[in-house]
């Protein structure tokens, strides 16, 4: 028996699987990138520093490969120490990822922002790197070709071997499945790494409850910035309803540190929390694409910040 091989049956090429990141200065388009080629929304926007390593940011299904596009936070000039352990954390994650996607906007030239990046990727030597011209709809060709030209001097001069200068428009989706076809070869060959019809690994009560709490801290950010928390009981399709009217029961809690804070989220004749409420439903059944009842409830966790056991059972 020879070693183990991923080759279907049908003698096709094999499955691959695997990471990607995409790297770049604010504004690069990075996140439209992501959203177009995982084909829905999933750049969840929270004002919450992410705790974990990789934050997946979406996953695109072929029948030939799976991408994982996972999250890096931005890399910069360090000016303190947090900074630097930052920079490391990108470092770290440039490696273990599969392949780099550096995203370089058409319309603007190579600035000091690229060269200090491209720098830094220059120093990643196993990591294949891809460079991606995005915003191309909005420049004619042949400043393309310059932006192009000018990306290859820029690789030659750090000796940064591209593996493709792919030009994309997310906009007009015009070359992004190109892009998909390009990223897909330099994956390993491996079977799928997470279920079909994940979009984000982010399970969906975990975005929910992120949703709930955005909407509850609206304008009462200074009074209860960290001490809510919300835990989403369980999210069940309602029994007894036509397959073309579904709704789905949704049962909340927000748990706040002292009982003098229930009245600000309640607020006066419980306005507030129904406020919230609504809120909270409308961005819910945008991203789960189905009517939602949402059934809120406030009880108080005495001082959950502190107490482990708390912290573990709200998640944290």
């Amino acid at each position: 028996m020879g070693a183990m091989s991923l080759t279907p049956p049908s003698g096709g090429a094999p499955f691959r699987a695997g990471f990607a990141c995409f790297v770049g200065r604010p504004n690069a388009g990075k996140s439209t990138l992501t959203n177009a080629l995982v084909g829905t929304k999933v750049a969840i926007t929270s004002n919450r520093p992410q705790t974990t390593r990789h934050t997946v940011r979406g996953i695109v299904h072929r029948p030939d490969a799976q991408l994982v596009l996972v999250d890096t936070p931005g890399l910069h000039k360090p000016r303190t120490l947090l900074g630097e352990r930052l920079n490391d954390v990108v470092r770290a994650t440039w490696a273990e990822v599969d392949v780099i996607g550096f995203c370089l906007p058409a319309d603007q030239k190579l600035g000091p922002g690229d060269r200090y990046i491209a720098k830094e990727l220059s120093e990643v030597k196993r990591t294949p790197k891809v460079a991606i011209v995005t915003k191309t709809d909005l420049v004619d060709s042949q400043r393309l070709a310059e932006q192009l030209i000018a990306i290859d001097q820029l690789g030659k001069e750090l000796g940064i071997e591209w593996a493709e200068i792919i030009p994309v428009s997310a906009v007009g989706d015009k070359q992004v499945g190109l892009l998909a076809d390009l990223l897909v070869p330099l994956l390993p060959e491996s079977p799928p790494l997470y279920p079909d019809g994940d979009l984000t690994d982010e399970p969906e009560q975990v975005m929910v409850a992120e949703l709930i709490r955005e909407a509850a801290l609206e304008g009462v950010r200074d009074e209860l910035p960290h001490s809510l928390a919300v835990v989403v009981e369980e999210m069940l399709p309602r029994e007894d309803r036509p397959a073309d009217r579904p709704l789905l029961d949704i049962h909340a809690y927000l748990y706040i540190e002292r009982q003098s804070q229930k009245a600000i989220v309640i607020g006066a004749k419980g306005a507030r929390l129904k406020h919230v409420g609504t809120t909270a439903r409308k961005h819910i059944e945008a991203l789960l694409g189905t009517p939602v009842f949402l059934d809120l409830h406030v009880k108080v966790a005495k001082d959950w910040q502190r107490d482990p056991k708390q912290l573990r059972k709200l998640g944290f």
